[in-house]
């Protein structure tokens, strides 16, 4: 019988990255480092790019200093491009080297969650706050997980809710997410 493959985005899509979530502010960030590790286990001849304009890792526009990461896995090419922010994610008018670095790296990890790992972190990212989950949402969701067995999980979704991560705009989306993974 022939073996059933994975689609390699629904793979990365599935591996939990809730622990390795960092909170800078009221921002929420998957570690590149965590990202790259991730994606190189389980897709060894992965690899990425930083696009250079005029032997510089940056271009700068009318509207800013700007990073573009391209990230290739099973010869698929998803690239992000990414503003120079600063610590408030404010538009930094003259980066320097480290901020194009931080930039850089917040880009590779965007562009690998364009392959899946990580990308329901990205989810709504480019619209206002949703408010909190209502007690009825939060004991939906967390009944679900004991109802799957997933009990170890419970701590980190109780976190996510607790900072806004889960929150009534991607409530549906988290409980796909739980229920699939």
């Amino acid at each position: 019988m022939a073996e059933k493959k994975t689609n390699y985005f629904t793979e990365l899509d599935q591996v939990d990255v809730t622990k390795h979530i960092e909170k800078k502010g009221r921002f929420s960030y998957l570690s590149w480092a965590y990202a790259v590790r991730e994606l190189k286990k389980r897709h060894p001849g992965a690899y990425w790019e930083v696009h250079e304009y005029d032997g510089a890792p940056y271009m700068q526009t009318e509207c800013g200093y700007f990073v573009k990461v391209s990230v290739i896995v099973n010869a698929t090419e998803m690239t992000q491009i990414h503003p120079v922010l600063d610590h408030s994610n404010k538009p930094v008018a003259k980066p320097n080297a480290f901020q194009i670095n931080t930039s850089i790296q917040r880009c590779l990890a965007k562009a690998i969650a364009l392959h899946g790992l990580g990308i329901h972190l990205f989810a709504g990212e480019d619209l206002p706050p949703s408010p909190p989950l209502d007690d009825s949402q939060v004991q939906e969701l967390i009944g679900m997980l004991k109802d799957n067995e997933k009990e170890s999980l419970i701590g980190n979704v109780q976190h996510q809710i607790s900072i806004g991560q889960i929150n009534q705009g991607n409530f549906h989306k988290a409980m796909e997410h739980y229920t699939n993974s």
